[in-house]
């Protein structure tokens, strides 16, 4: 598979602060790559640079080969992460407004049914719900019939079902040969849609790969969880006392605060048996993989960042 747009040893500077530090990558044509990262990771200021909104200190974006340049701009699609729009505009007069600023668009018809605006299109764009907005907005940044799409965090206030319903939209994108550049705060959303992710922190990229490929690298455990209120006292003591546990955890214990005690094995099964020889009320256990969030933290840290 071919790289459509390649990013090399860019690096932003904003006065004495190193925004992008010296990071590059390749996105592969026709697939989902994820930037993922904390505030302040220099993820937004990487995508910036890369729709060619802001000008790097140092280092290059080629898009088929080449600088960026008028045709990456004909041939390119953007969903900000907020966008104003023309009050007192529909739906539809808004899709024709951006379709006159192109010399070649997508059959606005079959747009209109690929994003599901069929049931709002004479509404007036101030009158649009979170997931009716977000669609429109996804027409926009195709209205250009584009080779490459940024989503710049698309579904962030969405409720669970309208996040779901728009990820549907963005796999049927895909499946059209798109490329797509995805931003997202959601680690379910990128463990959902993406081929490849990178992940950023303080100007640097600390991971980038297949996110299963990821998860494979950092964590060979698996996670078993269980109510604090089910145990015995004797065994919260064993957990509290890591020279004294050995014989249910593999790696490590910790204490949650919502009141779950949560065990890092790598053998599940010997864990379970050793929990029930301990009188261990095993109803309400939970049994789970490491995420895209485990990583996440594991890479980042846990704490808050201003």
């Amino acid at each position: 598979m071919t790289s459509i747009l390649k990013v090399n040893s860019l690096t932003k500077n904003f006065q004495t602060n190193i925004a992008v530090n010296d990071i590059s990558f390749q996105i592969k044509k026709g697939q989902c790559f994820g930037m993922l990262g904390p505030n302040g990771a220099g993820k937004t200021t990487t995508i910036e640079i890369m729709e060619g909104i802001t000008q790097p200190t140092s280092g290059e974006v080629f898009y088929k080969g080449k600088p960026i340049g008028h045709l990456f701009r004909e041939q390119c699609g953007i969903q900000f992460q907020h966008t104003a729009l023309q009050d007192f505009l529909s739906v539809r007069e808004t899709l024709k407004l951006f379709a006159g600023l192109y010399p070649k668009t997508s059959d606005l018809d079959d747009l209109i049914q690929r994003c599901n605006l069929e049931s709002f299109l004479d509404s007036d764009n101030r009158k649009l719900s979170g997931g009716q907005r977000q669609r429109m907005l996804l027409a926009i940044a195709l209205i250009n019939d584009p080779e490459i799409v940024f989503l710049d965090e698309p579904t962030t206030g969405l409720d669970p079902q309208a996040r779901h319903n728009f990820w549907d939209l963005i796999k049927n994108v895909l499946s059209r040969g798109t490329t797509i550049i995805l931003s997202t705060h959601y680690m379910e959303e990128a463990a959902e849609l993406c081929d490849e992710i990178i992940i950023m922190d303080r100007g640097h990229i600390i991971a980038q790969g297949p996110p299963n490929q990821l998860l494979q690298q950092h964590f060979n455990e698996q996670l078993v969880r269980i109510p604090e209120q089910k145990l015995p006292k004797t065994s919260i003591e064993k957990l509290k006392q890591p020279d004294d546990f050995q014989h249910i955890l593999f790696q490590s214990t910790s204490f949650q605060n919502d009141g779950w005690v949560e065990i890092s094995t790598t053998d599940v099964n010997k864990t379970i048996s050793n929990l029930i020889r301990d009188g261990v009320d095993l109803n309400f256990l939970q049994i789970r993989q490491r995420n895209l969030e485990d990583l996440f933290l594991e890479l980042t840290g846990k704490g808050l960042r201003e």
